[in-house]
């Protein structure tokens, strides 16, 4: 990693301090009746797919914390026509409760959840329903295909774990880590890296603005990750495959 300036470093240093503070809220009860049943909107919004330049698709999403719980629900948009959904449902430590994806159009439709000490997915709506068992925990995190809002999950994840700050401390160092994966869709499972890079100034809708900069490897492919100070993802760039995506 690259040596950060003295004004850098405090930057970071308060970022890391409010991904920390943002984790306790989000594991915290609800402080009313009505915010327990309605959830609390962590963040919401949409992800402009674009391949060489051009937009192909979109994603919609909603992140909210419950009391015991956290949902994302997400769709996939072609030609503003609905195409996929999914929801995924988190207890409040993190571990997976269910994931749920639907194809539109096929109709088919996959279930993961935990049981025992494995992950069972089952698949319906297609001419042979199938029954997968992964030998891995609820803490296995979904990283499905297109759904781009499980990446800010796994972001703020790999923060909350990595800045572990000792008493007298005054900074909060963020190692590489790995994280075993699972991809419903490909019904398959695997090891990816995250690494904090820096501070980078990009250019998002003709501004030029100020981001923070993860690298996600996985199977060899690099993932350029920004998010900014309030742990919101704002674009992603896979130059391999000539994808970028953009919060709208």
């Amino acid at each position: 990693m690259k040596q950060q300036s003295g004004a850098h470093k405090k930057t970071l240093w308060t970022f890391l301090v409010s991904v920390a503070a943002l984790m306790l809220t989000m594991s915290s009860a609800a402080g009313s009746k009505n915010a327990a049943v309605q959830g609390k909107i962590v963040d919401s919004g949409t992800f402009g797919i674009y391949v060489r330049g051009q937009r192909v698709a979109a994603e919609m999403f909603t992140i909210k914390q419950f009391p015991e719980y956290s949902s994302t629900v997400s769709e996939i948009k072609l030609d503003g026509k609905t195409a996929q959904t999914a929801e995924m449902v988190l207890g409040a430590n993190g571990d997976l409760r269910k994931y749920e994806w639907k194809d539109m159009t096929s109709k088919a439709m996959s279930v993961l959840e935990p049981k025992d000490q494995f992950l069972i997915q089952r698949v319906t709506g297609t001419d042979k329903p199938m029954e997968q068992s992964f030998l891995m925990p609820a803490a296995t995190i979904v990283l499905d295909d297109y759904f781009f809002s499980h990446r800010e999950l796994l972001l703020w994840k790999y923060l909350a774990v990595g800045c572990q700050v000792a008493p007298g401390q005054q900074g909060c160092p963020l190692q590489p880590a790995q994280f075993g994966t699972i991809i419903p869709r490909q019904r398959s499972s695997s090891m990816v890296s995250m690494a904090y890079v820096g501070r980078e100034k990009v250019t998002l809708h003709d501004k030029e603005v100020e981001l923070n900069r993860f690298t996600l490897t996985n199977d060899g492919v690099e993932w350029k990750i920004y998010i900014d100070d309030e742990k919101k993802m704002q674009r992603i760039v896979i130059e391999s495959d000539g994808t970028e995506v953009v919060r709208d």
